[in-house]
Parts: structure tokens; C-alpha cells; sequence
């Protein structure tokens, strides 16, 4: 997928992608903070990417987590903050709810603190039964790497 609006390129292709700047965006994030590179390399590689390029320049990101068939966990969201304000994060959406793989799936999930107006745009919701809904989060497991 290699979709142009105007001078901004949204691409799923691997190869395309600045690893460098998605981490070190990511290792500054409320998210991910502290992420180690080879983590994020590591998470490339198991999810469908997204890159969102001006010109040749990657000026956001976004993954899926999925199987291609029934579900998919959108992940690792963003558009660098000089880029902001210009639609750019609603493009990203549209490119990713329209992807080829990502049709007919049963359910999609994500987790964010501060954009659930981005994506109610997209149909998400919060959870309808989240006492069906069970996490297991460990916040200092990149801290404890670096040790």
C-alpha cells in the first residue's frame, strides 16, 4: 500500500521505515517511555506498520498487532508534533481502516489516554462489557532491562 495526498505519502512498507526515529519518539512516550530499540525493532517486525512520510521524511507511525483475520490491536499511534493541526492523524486512520488485511475483522482494540476523539471518528468506543476484559501490565519492564 503506497497511498499520496498532496505531498504526504502513507506507506506499509518495512523497508521504508526510519526505526530511528519511531524509537526514539516511542522511548520519549507516556506509552512506552524508556522502550530499548531492540524492542521496538522487535515489534516492527511483528506488526503490520504504517509509515507517514513528507516527502522522503517519516513524520508518523502507527502498527497493527493482528492476525490478519479476526482482530487487530492498533498500537504506537502518533504524527511528530511539528506536523500536527493538519489532518495528518485522521489520513493515517482512514489509510489504516481501509488496508486491504484489515477488512471483515471481528474486533479491533487499542488503549490511549488523550485521543478517544480521534478515534470515535473510526468507530471505537469504550468497552462495552469491561468486566469481560482482563490485563496483565508490568510498567517498569524496560527499567528493569537496563539493569
Amino acid at each position: 500500500m503506497d497511498l499520496r495526498r498532496d505531498e504526504f505519502r502513507v506507506s506499509d512498507d518495512p523497508a521504508s521505515l526510519d526505526v530511528d526515529l519511531i524509537h526514539s519518539f516511542l522511548r520519549e512516550s507516556y506509552w512506552a517511555a524508556g522502550i530499548p530499540r531492540e524492542v521496538v525493532e522487535k515489534s516492527l517486525r511483528g506488526s503490520l506498520c504504517f509509515g507517514l512520510y513528507e516527502g522522503d521524511a517519516q513524520i508518523g507511525f502507527a502498527r497493527c498487532v493482528t492476525d490478519r483475520a479476526t482482530y487487530a490491536y492498533l498500537a504506537d499511534v502518533f504524527v511528530l508534533p511539528s506536523h500536527r493541526g493538519r489532518g495528518l492523524s485522521k489520513w493515517l486512520m482512514e489509510c489504516i481502516a481501509g488496508h486491504p488485511e484489515l477488512q471483515g475483522l471481528r474486533r479491533w482494540s487499542l488503549i490511549t489516554r488523550d485521543a478517544h476523539g480521534l478515534y470515535k471518528q473510526y468507530g471505537f468506543v469504550p468497552l462495552q462489557a469491561p468486566d469481560r476484559y482482563m490485563e496483565k501490565v508490568d510498567p517498569e519492564v524496560y527499567a528493569r532491562r537496563k539493569r
